[in-house]
C-alpha cells in the first residue's frame, strides 16, 4: 500500500518522527513571570501531541535573563525551572508526541524594562531599538554560549527529545549574522565567516555537553530581506558551516520582525501561491547542504506540502500560526478532510499574548470578526 510521503515516519539524529510536519515556535505568553511552565502552557502543547504534530518545537525558552525577549515568555535559564519542564515533555511523551526545546537570546531586543537589566548587543547601534544596549565583550560572548550550552544540558535533564538554536529573526544570533546589527571589526565581525563564528561556538558548546547522539537544530534566516542584511548567499554558507560542524537539521526561516514589510509572519496568505513564500531560498540551501531541511513561512494546503517534500525543496514542512487555530490540523489531514488550514493569516493572534492573556486565535473565540 502506498504511503503518503507527509505521513512517514522518519528520524533527526535518532529521533523518531511520526510524520514530516513540524511546529514551529512562537511566544506564547503562557508562562509564569519567571519564565516557569504553567497548566495552560502543558494544555496547549499536549492539544500539539493530541493533534498529530510530528515534531513540537517549544515556544522560545530564553536562556538567560538578560535575554528575555517578553512578558511570560517560556525560560530555561536556571535548575528550578526543570521540574516544569520535565513534566510539559512528560505529558508530550505520553500522548504519543516528540519535543525539542528552542533556545534564545533576545539581544539588543531583549525586554530591559521588563528584566531591569542592559540588553547585549554585537554592536552599539542606533535607530533598531529603544532598548540602551552594551556591546559584548569576549568576556559577554562566552558567556552567552555557556548559557546556551547550559540551556541546553537542562532540556536533556527534563526529557527534550533534542534542542533547536534560535539564530533567526533578528535575535541575538541573528543579530550576529546580519550587517544590520552586527558592525564589529574584530574576528567576531565582517566577512560571514567571521559573524558565523558565535553561533558556531553556540553549537560547539552544546555538542561538547550533550555529545552526539543527541538532537541539535538550528533556526536560521534564509535571508534578512533588509538593506544591508544577510543575504541568502552568506546564508547558505552559514548553513554549510553548521553543516560541517554537527547540526542535526536547519529549519529555515526569514526576515527580521524589525521590518514590517518582510515580516517572518507575512499576512494574507490566501492561495496556494502565496505559500511556502521561502521556497526559492530553501532551494538554494537544498543544493549546498545534504542535513534535513525544514520549511516555515506560510505553509498553509497538505497539497503544497506534499510538492515541497516530493520535489526535494524540503524534508519537514513547519507551520505556527495555522496550529493557533488548529491544534488538530494533522490529524484532520490524515483522516482525509484536505481542506488547507482554516488560519487567516491576519496576526491578531498575537495580540492577546502582547496583553497579557495569552495567544490564542480571536476568531476560534469569536471574539471579533477576522480570525488568526
Amino acid at each position: 500500500m502506498n504511503t503518503d510521503i507527509m505521513f512517514e515516519t522518519t528520524a533527526i539524529n535518532g529521533m523518531t518522527l511520526a510524520n514530516r510536519f513540524v511546529r514551529s515556535a512562537t511566544w506564547e505568553g503562557m508562562a509564569g513571570d519567571d519564565g516557569s511552565v504553567t497548566g495552560p502552557l502543558i494544555d496547549l502543547t499536549v492539544a500539539l501531541a493530541r493533534g498529530g504534530v510530528g515534531l513540537i518545537v517549544s515556544s522560545h525558552a530564553f536562556v538567560s535573563r538578560e535575554g528575555q525577549a517578553g512578558l511570560k515568555q517560556l525560560g530555561i535559564y536556571d535548575d528550578t525551572l526543570l521540574p516544569g519542564l520535565s513534566e510539559m515533555t512528560a505529558v508530550v511523551h505520553d500522548s504519543g508526541g516528540r519535543i525539542v526545546a528552542q533556545l534564545a537570546h533576545a539581544g539588543l531586543h531583549a525586554a530591559g524594562k521588563l528584566t531591569g537589566l542592559v540588553s547585549l548587543a554585537p554592536s552599539q547601534v542606533t535607530g533598531l531599538s529603544e532598548n540602551p544596549c552594551k556591546a559584548m565583550a569576549e568576556a559577554d560572548i562566552q558567556r552567552v554560549v555557556e548559557a546556551f550550552a547550559d540551556a541546553a544540558v537542562r532540556a536533556r535533564q527534563a526529557g527534550f527529545d533534542g534542542v533547536q538554536i534560535h539564530a533567526a529573526h533578528g535575535y541575538l544570533l541573528s543579530q550576529f549574522l546580519s550587517p544590520v546589527y552586527n558592525q564589529r571589526d574584530d574576528g567576531f565581525g565582517g566577512d560571514i565567516e567571521n559573524r558565523a563564528q558565535v553561533p558556531l561556538m553556540v553549537l560547539d558548546a552544546i555538542r561538547e555537553r550533550v555529545g552526539d547522539d543527541y538532537p541539535v537544530l538550528v533556526k536560521m534566516n534564509c535571508g534578512d530581506f533588509m538593506d544591508k542584511g544577510l543575504t541568502n548567499q552568506d546564508a547558505v554558507r552559514v548553513a554549510g558551516m553548521l553543516a560541517r560542524g554537527g547540526i542535526d537539521a536547519i529549519e529555515v526561516s526569514g526576515g527580521l520582525f524589525i521590518n514590517p514589510k518582510m515580516s517572518p509572519s507575512r499576512m494574507g496568505i490566501h492561495t496556494e501561491e502565496k505559500e511556502a513564500y521561502f521556497e526559492a531560498e530553501a532551494g538554494r540551501f537544498k543544493e549546498k547542504v545534504t542535513v534535513p531541511l525544514i520549511l516555515v513561512g506560510g505553509n498553509r494546503s497538505l497539497a503544497v506540502a506534499r510538492r515541497l517534500v516530493a520535489e526535494g525543496t524540503a524534508d519537514y514542512i513547519s507551520m505556527s500560526r495555522p496550529f493557533i487555530r488548529e491544534p488538530d490540523l494533522i490529524n484532520r489531514w490524515k483522516s482525509g478532510d484536505h481542506g488547507k488550514a482554516r488560519c487567516l493569516s491576519d496576526n491578531k493572534c498575537f495580540a492577546p499574548a502582547k496583553a497579557g492573556n495569552g495567544i490564542f486565535c480571536v476568531m476560534e473565540r469569536g471574539q471579533d470578526g477576522s480570525g488568526s
